[in-house]
């Protein structure tokens, strides 16, 4: 007995659109990941900035000092910005960079205060362990190949993120009015 054509493929019609349904659902749904610039605020109370009562140059100077003193290596240095970094080891096989940014810009029309913006970057690296293996190639039987006790290690970065605005950069900022201060008395 033969079915006509129309009795076969009314259930495959709505199986097909029972699957297209459920993948539009899903299609639709997708990741409900809000991308990271969606999530920044730009609130007045996390501020990357301080006035100081300081001409840019002093400002920038007193960065400096802070940086030295506790340690980092200065990469750039500019009367209105400097750089640096600094290196740690928290684990056997982890280590972590700090790359310090401060630009210092003069307000008012005296030129007696100043703003430095600052920002830091934390970078963590992660060592990979990359086995060697020799190959020996015989005529006859081809070519083997022969794990090695040795490995190649290198570091891999794992996560790069900007230290968020709070207690950190106000130790910074905190250090800086002190080197200020200190610099005043040098006069």
């Amino acid at each position: 007995m033969c079915l006509p054509l129309r009795a076969l493929c009314r259930p495959i019609a709505g199986l097909m659109l029972l699957g297209l349904t459920g993948l539009l659902a899903a299609c639709a749904s997708g990741p409900s990941k809000v991308a990271v610039y969606q999530s920044e605020g730009f609130e007045a109370n996390e501020t990357f900035s301080r006035l100081f009562d300081a001409s840019a140059e002093a400002t920038c100077e007193a960065a400096r000092r802070a940086l030295l003193g506790q340690g980092y290596l200065l990469t750039t240095v500019r009367q209105d910005a400097i750089s640096a970094s600094k290196h740690f080891q928290p684990e056997g096989e982890v280590h972590v960079q700090i790359a310090f940014h401060v630009v210092c810009v003069a307000e008012g029309d005296l030129g007696k205060l100043a703003t430095a913006y600052v920002n830091a970057i934390e970078e963590r690296y992660a060592l990979k362990k990359n086995p060697n293996s020799a190959s020996v190639g015989v005529a006859a039987i081809g070519s083997v190949s022969i794990p090695l006790s040795a490995s190649e290690d290198s570091l891999v970065k794992v996560a790069s993120e900007t230290v968020p605005a709070g207690p950190f950069y106000d130790r910074f900022f905190a250090l800086m009015q002190r080197n200020l201060v200190q610099q005043a008395g040098e006069r």
